[in-house]
């Protein structure tokens, strides 16, 4: 029987290039919006990440561009208070969303922030992907739950990708990988392969690369 939700393959050598050569064209901070007019022209593919507060997300997008404090990276769960964009080239952005859950912030502004989250998944059409960051020791929690909820009512296509993988062994990776698994069955907006990365280590970047340059 096929696996539901499977690891994403190693990108084969073309598709191992194109996302090479989309990311070595260089990334720079373009702008954050804190309201949906301040988005910029959607003139060109985007993905976002969104993900819990301190699940890596800063970290991971550093790694995919080759920098080392394009996104800000911080051990206070909730700083990045709004939608941050960033050039890719001149074909794409990337889109680091507000850390949700715990974060160190005013019920009003967080309430602001879940609106503005809510207009910009369902208002955006240059959109192709959202990825969902899950820490690989704790799998998915209740907390994510919401944002996976969001995509799917949004009609978002998103994929699930799992970062630290470094920090876990091996039989406890497969423990959370059925977790997930198990939950992201009930959601229609899931994308059928799961990313295993690390940040620190390299996993898996590569193939977010490719995936990232394929959704052109």
């Amino acid at each position: 029987m096929e696996l539901s939700f499977p690891l994403a393959e190693a990108p084969d050598a073309e598709a191992a290039e194109a996302g090479r050569r989309l990311f070595a064209g260089g990334a720079g901070f373009l702008k954050g919006v804190v309201a949906m007019d301040g988005l910029p022209p959607a003139d060109r593919a985007e993905v976002c990440f969104a993900g819990r507060s301190n699940v890596g997300k800063s970290s991971l997008i550093n790694a995919l561009t080759g920098t080392r404090a394009l996104a800000r990276t911080s051990n206070t769960p909730g700083r990045t208070q709004e939608i941050n964009y960033f050039t890719l080239g001149d074909t794409h952005y990337l889109v680091d969303l507000p850390g949700y859950g715990f974060a160190k912030a005013p019920l009003p502004v967080v309430e602001r922030w879940q609106a503005l989250l809510r207009a910009y998944l369902a208002g955006r059409p240059s959109l192709r992907r959202a990825f969902v960051l899950i820490d690989a020791r704790h799998g998915i929690k209740e907390v994510d739950e919401e944002i996976l909820t969001m995509l799917d009512r949004a009609a978002v296509p998103f994929q699930t990708v799992l970062t630290k993988a470094d920090k876990v062994k091996a039989a406890e990776r497969d423990r959370v990988l059925a977790q997930v698994r198990q939950k992201l069955q009930t959601h229609p907006a899931a994308f059928p392969e799961l990313v295993l990365t690390s940040s620190e280590k390299g996993e898996g970047i590569a193939t977010l690369r490719a995936i990232v340059a394929s959704l052109a």
